[in-house]
């Protein structure tokens, strides 16, 4: 096999490598595999089409919901969404290729999209590289039954559907108890003025509780990384695979180009 030669900013991309390996001193294999890399992976995000990587776990279920939202952004003209575990990998043993290959990803892709049911795994630390620069401003996250404030603040229905959840999968309340706190819950949010269906509740209920799904959890860290999203509009929780699908419409389309490129261009 020929060597790949280095591309035509092999500068720029070298400075994003040796930021992810902290500064060591690659041995001329591990580049020629970085080269290999660049060239098979990188054209397609330097191309006119707009770019959505897509982090979150790859395990059973939750893969269903990246290529969820894969699906839902192909079916947009322009769009390359795209999962790095889909891609070449670099052949390494020495070095820390996973950071390498995200480094890559995240710095030449227009959009971040970060898809969390749970706090633990590999997009724990995936969630800890997009909620600072210089990936920050291109990044959206969507995590599953997230909600910042309690059940005492009843804003939406995605905050109602949650603490619903909460009360559901409970150990130490019966039927009857159950069915009482959540038609309580929702007569205090319908009583705040919030407009929500009570079926619309008790089918999301449903169906988690026949998927035995019980609600995710996320510590304290995360719940401010994501709230730091949402102060920036930038979250979108979610309950259902439907509301997912749905909820990927409210990333940038792939027409316009993202603001955090022309910030870097000014």
């Amino acid at each position: 096999m020929t060597d790949p030669s280095p591309p035509p900013d092999a500068g720029e991309i070298m400075a994003v490598v040796h930021e992810a390996v902290g500064g060591i001193e690659l041995e001329p294999a591990e580049k020629r595999e970085i080269w290999r890399f660049t060239q098979r992976e990188l054209p397609y995000l330097w191309s006119q089409r707009t770019s959505y990587f897509i982090l979150g776990s790859y395990r059973d279920p939750y893969i269903r919901r990246l290529r969820a939202v894969q699906n839902e952004l192909t079916k947009q003209l322009g769009a390359y969404p795209f999962i790095m575990g889909d891609l070449l990998e670099l052949p390494t043993d020495r070095l820390n290729t996973f950071d390498i290959m995200l480094s890559l990803l995240a710095t030449y892709s227009d959009y971040i999209v970060g898809v969390f049911e749970k706090e633990s795994g590999g997009e724990a630390p995936e969630l800890g590289e997009i909620d600072d620069p210089p990936y920050f401003d291109k990044s959206y996250v969507f995590p599953r039954d997230y909600a910042w404030v309690t059940d005492e603040n009843l804003d939406s229905t995605q905050h109602v559907i949650q603490a619903a959840l909460e009360i559901v999968f409970a150990d130490d309340l019966s039927e009857e108890e159950v069915q009482s706190k959540v038609e309580s819950l929702i007569e205090r949010a319908q009583e705040k003025g919030l407009d929500i269906d009570e079926q619309e509740v008790w089918d999301v209920i449903d169906d988690r509780t026949n998927e035995d799904e019980e609600p995710a959890t996320y510590s304290w860290v995360h719940l401010n990384k994501f709230r730091k999203f949402e102060l920036h509009e930038r979250c979108f929780p979610w309950t259902t695979e439907d509301e997912l699908r749905t909820e990927v419409d409210e990333l940038p389309s792939p027409t316009p180009r993202p603001e955090w490129e022309e910030r870097e261009g000014q």
